[in-house]
């Protein structure tokens, strides 16, 4: 039971809380230090599930971890384990990315396939296709895959199309590999930019992050790396997404400026009113009332499909008609129905979710099936009548530190039972 929270609906919000670090800029940096034979260190570095399971990989490879507060140390000195047991990468699918930085460091990688949340079909065939072209040799047996390549050399490769994990997996690959790699149709999320701005700082060479082209040069050796994990672009979209649900308006602190225009130009289309302030934000949702026509996800920098389940949310307290066409994945909608069961009217057509906004919530008990769903629901029951019971609250910590402490800080009255 100690994996269901309670939100009691109808409290506005009020306040200032500060931006977690990012889960999806930390967990490549963690697999980026496997590549330096010493310390590297992430200052600020979230405390959520996701992290501690990448943590125990590297330990479960040789490494040494510790944590001073929010600063994660790792000791890579004796990582010289190539293998990653199935219990963790059933867990995190965000692990496959360490195959490129195992065959850098030590010639070799084997790790089961990748689990993670079920929002549908996540195939991992860009992340091979990169390595088989930087030498590796990849095979798969019942479920292992195993890469092995004495050095990877320099090489060409254009997507077919745009993939995080596999242009962060090509990055990966190719920092000590001889030679020149020119990685072409890249994805442009600010992850990728900061993951070359750790590795620029262990002394890689990488030019064209954040464009379509990623040129790197091979080095025959990196440093210790050292950087601060920046803020968390989807949790600060989610708190404005509170603010909005609340029609209250808070105050952001380390704010992730410039990574979320796409979704502030929606959230300001719907009435929402937000100013600017030297790495603060402070968002007014009094006045969110207009719908949605027609909101598509994409690839950065179009709208950020993580945010697709907060915002429809949010949408279900307009009044109109929405349209959420999501381009992304293709099971995304998961959360829907269980919005549906709090008296929202949701109707699913393939890719496309239809929002007749404006209904009024009441709480019941809804279950999370992935990490931003769940969160979406949260959302939800601060919105609605009564209270709210959200089953499956651990997808939720895989991405929030302390989503329940925020939002009770900022006036909402959100517990945990731990029975």
């Amino acid at each position: 039971m100690n994996d269901r929270i309670y939100i009691e609906g109808g409290h506005q919000l009020k306040g200032s809380i500060s931006i977690q670090g990012s889960k999806n800029a930390a967990l490549p940096m963690m697999a980026a230090s496997l590549l330096h034979e010493g310390v590297s260190v992430l200052k600020g570095c979230p405390r959520i599930a996701d992290v501690f399971c990448m943590e125990e990989i590297l330990r479960n490879l040789g490494a040494v971890t510790w944590w001073e507060d929010h600063d994660l140390y790792m000791d890579c000195t004796n990582a010289t384990k190539w293998s990653v047991p199935f219990l963790f990468t059933g867990k995190m699918r965000s692990s496959v990315i360490l195959l490129g930085a195992l065959l850098a460091r030590n010639g070799k990688g084997s790790l089961g396939y990748p689990g993670g949340c079920v929002i549908g079909k996540r195939p991992i065939d860009l992340h091979l296709l990169v390595l088989r072209n930087l030498g590796a040799v990849i095979t798969e047996e019942e479920g292992i895959l195993t890469a092995e390549c004495s050095k990877m050399k320099g090489t060409v490769v254009s997507f077919p199309k745009k993939s995080v994990g596999a242009t962060q997996q090509g990055i990966l690959g190719a920092v000590l590999a001889d030679g020149k790699t020119v990685l072409e149709n890249c994805a442009r999320e600010p992850e990728i930019v900061w993951l070359c701005r750790y590795l620029r700082s262990m002394g890689a060479k990488i030019h064209g992050d954040g464009t379509g082209k990623i040129k790197i040069h091979g080095v025959g050796r990196l440093n210790g790396g050292c950087m601060q994990v920046p803020p968390d672009r989807i949790v600060a979209g989610t708190y404005i997404c509170a603010a909005a649900i609340t029609r209250s308006r808070i105050t952001l602190e380390n704010f992730p400026d410039g990574e979320l225009d796409s979704f502030l130009e929606v959230y300001r289309k719907m009435g929402g009113q937000y100013k600017g302030n030297s790495g603060k934000l402070i968002v007014d949702g009094e006045n969110v009332q207009s719908p949605a026509p027609m909101l598509k996800t994409g690839a950065y920098p179009e709208f950020p499909t993580d945010l697709q389940s907060p915002v429809m949310a949010v949408l279900t307290t307009v009044k109109g008609r929405s349209c959420i066409c999501e381009n992304v994945f293709e099971d995304r909608f998961k959360a829907a129905q269980q919005m549906v069961k709090m008296g929202a009217d949701i109707r699913i057509q393939g890719r496309k979710a239809l929002v007749y906004g404006g209904k009024e919530l009441h709480g019941t008990t809804v279950k999370a099936w992935e990490l931003r769903g769940g969160a979406a629901l949260i959302l939800g029951g601060l919105a609605a009548g009564g209270v709210t019971i959200l089953d499956g609250y651990s997808y939720v910590q895989r991405g929030y530190e302390h989503i329940c402490q925020d939002l009770n800080m900022l006036g909402a009255a959100v517990k945990r039972m731990q029975e």
